[in-house]
């Protein structure tokens, strides 16, 4: 039976048995709402979301509901027999993509569902001697050595080698780029709509299309990794869908089982039958609990009209950070993103700000060095996003004269 723990003794359990793969700054043990309690009833205004993972919010009570019920009746059974929830699930997930007959894959994780897609493109173009794929610098699509790979960032990749080969690495928004790699070989371009992890860069709004049109000049796959931007983050159900393009497949996971793990591929008519028995297979993926969990979620998502609220409070949040950058326009750059997906641009590196907003109460991630990157869930009030606001202002008041000291440092 597990006991209550402070966050000291949860801290020396976690350095003595557990590998330090992460560096926790404290111990969330609640969490409701946008709204997360450590181990000592602190609370704390969430916008990491488990990193795009609570999308609807902690603990929903319709989420929990569907956990609870389907754990009573049926955790799990191998892909070896039917089970009622998984064609559910996907039938649900066609129908958000809007990808003409689009059928899916279940697994466990991003790095699995892009791990997927990667496969189900090699094996496309398998009679066709194609199998390398084009991604793009400072892109993100996993921690699996093929995933690694595809990852279009040199620091994740230190040590690790040799690594699979197959992939090349255009810029991101240049169409000439992607050209310039295109050859006999080349069967797919894999892009995110958005790149989070990159720094929350949005693709321009030519680029994708353009890049529809010309993989299909070319013949090849288009790709999209909707691991992070996906399941309604940005204000629609998939990023792509921002652009008004179809991928030929997609990878998705994070937001889908609203934290109960889960990943999964969409792949439309092109590729939709491609995979056969033998071909790609899981113990664990689409099962009847993590398929009730993800059904609880995508149905939240349209009976709570979240795609319309996240749209709303993603432009108040990223109004108001605009208002910030020009309040402190010395070390703040500007900000990026869409929906609530949304970054903070800095002049210096974003450890610092991150340590201050998490002072005043608010959680939030550093990445791509200079970028503060905020994951709102879907659910978060404007109350809570003008609360928000005003901690990260009475953080930047906090840290102003360091930053400046920073920018004039280099």
């Amino acid at each position: 039976m597990k006991k209550e723990l402070s966050t000291t003794e949860i801290a020396d359990l976690h350095q003595t048995y557990v590998m330090p793969t992460y560096a926790p700054k404290t111990a969330l043990v609640k969490g409701l709402g946008a709204w997360v309690w450590d181990a000592e009833g602190q609370r704390y205004l969430d916008f990491c979301s488990g990193i795009a993972v609570t999308n609807i919010g902690h603990s929903h009570p319709r989420l929990v509901k569907a956990i609870q019920e389907q754990a009573e009746q049926l955790l799990h059974v191998s892909n070896l027999f039917y089970n009622p929830v998984q064609p559910q699930l996907a039938a649900a997930l066609a129908t958000c993509s809007g990808l003409p007959g689009a059928k899916c894959f279940f697994c466990n994780s991003g790095a699995e569902a892009n791990e997927g897609i990667i496969k189900l493109a090699r094996l496309w173009g398998s009679d066709q001697g194609r199998h390398e794929i084009i991604t793009f610098k400072q892109s993100f699509h996993g921690r699996t050595l093929a995933t690694l790979t595809a990852t279009g960032q040199d620091k994740v990749k230190h040590g690790f080698g040799p690594l699979p080969e197959g992939f090349v690495y255009a810029d991101y928004n240049d169409l000439d780029s992607v050209r310039k790699l295109m050859g006999p070989q080349t069967v797919a371009v894999m892009v995110e709509a958005l790149q989070g992890e990159g720094g929350v860069i949005p693709s321009d709004p030519e680029f994708l299309p353009a890049l529809r049109a010309l993989c299909d000049e070319a013949g090849i796959l288009l790709l999209c990794d909707e691991v992070q931007a996906g399941v309604g983050r940005t204000g629609m159900w998939f990023g792509f869908q921002q652009y008004g393009v179809q991928p030929d497949a997609f990878s998705l996971a994070k937001g889908l089982g609203g934290g109960f793990p889960i990943g999964g591929i969409v792949a439309g008519e092109r590729l939709a039958d491609t995979f056969q028995p033998g071909h790609h297979a899981t113990t664990f993926g689409g099962t009847p609990l993590g398929s009730a969990a993800a059904l609880a979620v995508i149905e939240t998502i349209q009976d709570e009209g979240l795609l319309e609220h996240t749209t709303e409070m993603g432009k108040r949040f990223m109004d108001g950070l605009a208002h910030l950058a020009m309040k402190y326009p010395v070390w703040i750059e500007g900000v990026r993103g869409l929906g609530l997906m949304n970054g903070l641009v800095l002049k210096v590196p974003a450890a610092r700000l991150q340590e201050a907003v998490f002072e005043q109460g608010l959680l939030s991630i550093a990445t791509a060095q200079r970028v503060l990157r905020m994951l709102p869930p879907m659910v978060v009030s404007a109350e809570e996003v003008d609360l928000a606001l005003s901690w990260i202002d009475a953080a930047c008041k906090e840290v102003h004269d360091e930053m400046v000291a920073l920018v004039e440092a280099t």
